[in-house]
């Protein structure tokens, strides 16, 4: 229950300029996995426990994320059968197509993640640092539950982004291990996008990095289960957020 000192990870320099010089980016889709009985219930489900998986809904919400997901980089379709939007055609085409696919370990996200790997004919790697945040004694309790044996705690913890809850995680202590997993995904090259499916608490963190806004403001961004979030990291640090939150289950 102890709060970290403030500080505001991994922010994008103020004078950074869009890019023209054509250098090219790592390009991260991050998805949130399908509902769960836990989502559906409003409980908080970290990365203390390994489970649950994904309801029949969640199921159905990941193939059709991994939908949306073999969309991008394609043309979108034109004439009179084009539909547009999230049901017709390409995604975002002038992004690369993916070529690797990554998840956090818990049953729900690998489950998502191998659904949208039977769609693009992906391995699924999994990668720890996207994992949840740590709810400690909070997993699995709704936010009524949480303040009524930690008054005023969850109200912290999402306004200050330093808090931390009773044997768990901050904002900003998941964004830093968040980031890290990120800056290796750069390392390993550029010019390619790659599919991270994880969680929501954890895509806030990315992209609110990558707008450089501090930790206390990350909680505003809605990111709904089996949506699709993109976000661009270029070898001098800077970044570029171009989707948040895109519903693919509508």
């Amino acid at each position: 229950m102890s709060e970290a000192p403030g500080f505001d990870t991994y922010r994008r320099q103020p004078d950074a300029p869009a890019r023209s010089d054509g250098a090219l980016p790592l390009t991260a889709v991050l998805v949130r996995h399908g509902v769960t009985p836990l989502t559906e219930a409003g409980r908080y489900s970290g990365s203390d426990v390994p489970g649950p998986p994904l309801t029949a809904r969640g199921r159905l919400q990941a193939a059709q994320a991994a939908d949306a997901v073999f969309r991008i980089g394609r043309a979108a379709r034109t004439g009179a059968g084009s539909t547009g939007g999230m049901r017709g055609g390409g995604l975002w085409p002038d992004l690369p197509r993916p070529t690797a696919l990554v998840a956090s370990p818990t049953a729900r996200t690998q489950e998502t993640a191998t659904a949208v790997g039977r769609r693009l004919g992906l391995h699924v790697g999994t990668e720890d640092r996207f994992a949840e945040c740590r709810y400690g004694e909070w997993e699995g309790l709704t936010a009524p539950e949480i303040e009524q044996g930690w008054p005023g705690e969850l109200a912290r913890w999402r306004s200050t982004g330093t808090f931390e809850p009773p044997g768990g995680e901050s904002y900003a202590q998941l964004g830093a291990r968040v980031w890290d997993g990120l800056a290796d995904l750069l390392a390993g090259g550029v010019g390619r996008t790659v599919v991270a499916v994880g969680h929501v608490a954890q895509i806030r963190t990315a992209v609110g990095q990558a707008l450089g806004a501090p930790a206390s403001h990350w909680p505003r961004l809605r990111i709904p289960p089996a949506s699709l979030s993109v976000v661009r990291l270029w070898e001098d640090g800077s970044t570029e957020v171009t989707a948040v939150g895109v519903p693919t289950d509508g």
